[in-house]
């Protein structure tokens, strides 16, 4: 009961406020009092964007845990915390006397049954020594080979090398530990390229296109912005949240964005140009929008207007104003249709500012 008697002293203000509002000044009040000082900023065209604002997670555009394959002790460490390497650099050796050893019999023995192959191939074509004997050499000469294989990648377990060009992370073994398969002994990323992870509500779908532009900010730059591209869009939408996953690349050739970093991501739809005005100049009554208008005789003019998109501190007008006009910013209230002002541009600067920021959807 209280709130439906609230509701209807407020609606019967607002109803008198509109009725006095449109009623202009007559001669003798406009005489009596003094004329105000007002200000005022021009109607302009500006660039304004549609954008989808949302919050993402880097990543890096290749990432691994460094770990061994086999069970052995570390007997080097070739690298420090947060080395950059190259591709094909070795990391870490683990004890690998036995298999150098077992490299080594298995190439002597291959050669041992080359050389032994070699010295009776004559004589089996001259049928002095039977083709069973050749065919036994050459049998032992493959299995020496394949022994000679397996004794190699036994080795080359025991060497870590980077598969690829990136960022070490923090060393987590010591020289002489043993390693299990599973140990991590490191990470490596390439950040090179940071992949940037949002979530955009599906209504937007239609909207999103590989190639789109994003713009990203980071709480670690302050007013920095890291521009991207969009490479590709998740092939499902959450059924929980209705979103579907977008993923972006921004170029990080400092190496200043690191993966897990939380961005706030602006996804633009499109660019062009709109009537701008500052959002104080809008007086909203019920579901209508007006503005005050200072003339060339600086006579306030209340006019109706048309809102497109809006944002803190500016609005977009798609109806009811020319470019150029002047709209009343500060002083309002002192104010009715018909008065004489006094004008002053000095907040123009805040609003030219503000013209510079997109809209968000």
């Amino acid at each position: 009961m209280k709130k439906t008697i609230i509701f209807s002293i407020l609606l019967a203000a607002g109803a008198a406020y509109y009725f006095y509002s449109n009623q202009p000044a007559s001669k003798a009040e406009s005489q009596a009092r003094p004329t105000p000082n007002v200000v005022v900023a021009k109607a302009e065209m500006q660039p304004i964007r549609d954008e989808v604002e949302a919050l993402g997670t880097t990543k890096a555009n290749e990432s691994i845990a460094v770990t061994p394959k086999v069970t052995d002790m570390v007997t080097e460490l070739n690298f420090d915390d947060g080395d950059i390497v190259e591709k094909g650099r070795m990391l870490v050796r683990l004890q690998d006397r036995e298999q150098i050893a077992r490299v080594t019999v298995a190439n002597v023995k291959m050669k041992d049954h080359k050389r032994e192959l070699a010295r009776i191939s004559s004589l089996v074509t001259s049928q002095t020594v039977a083709e069973l004997e050749r065919d036994r050499l050459q049998t032992l000469i493959d299995t020496a080979k394949a022994e000679l294989d397996e004794a190699e990648s036994a080795l080359k377990d025991r060497h870590i090398l980077a598969p690829f060009s990136g960022r070490l992370g923090l060393r987590q073994v010591s020289l002489g530990s043993l390693v299990t398969p599973g140990t991590v002994i490191t990470t490596l990323d390439d950040i090179s390229v940071i992949k940037l992870d949002f979530s955009v509500p599906e209504r937007f779908l239609q909207s999103i296109e590989i190639g789109k532009e994003v713009e990203a900010t980071a709480v670690a730059f302050d007013d920095e912005v890291f521009k991207g591209k969009v490479v590709s869009v998740d092939s499902r939408i959450n059924p929980v949240t209705r979103a579907v996953v977008v993923r972006a690349e921004i170029p990080n050739k400092k190496l200043r964005l690191l993966p897990g970093m939380l961005m706030t991501v602006k996804l633009i739809k499109q660019s062009r140009d709109g009537l701008i005005i500052p959002e104080s100049a809008i007086i909203p009554i019920q579901k209508d929008h007006f503005v005050y208008l200072v003339n060339d005789e600086n006579i306030v003019e209340r006019r109706q207007v048309k809102l497109g998109i809006r944002k803190r501190g500016w609005v977009e007008i798609v109806g009811g104003i020319e470019v150029g006009e002047q709209v009343m910013i500060r002083g309002i209230l002192k104010v009715r249709p018909g008065d004489s002002v006094k004008v002053e541009t000095s907040e123009n600067f805040s609003f030219q500012d503000q013209a510079k920021v997109g809209p968000t959807v």
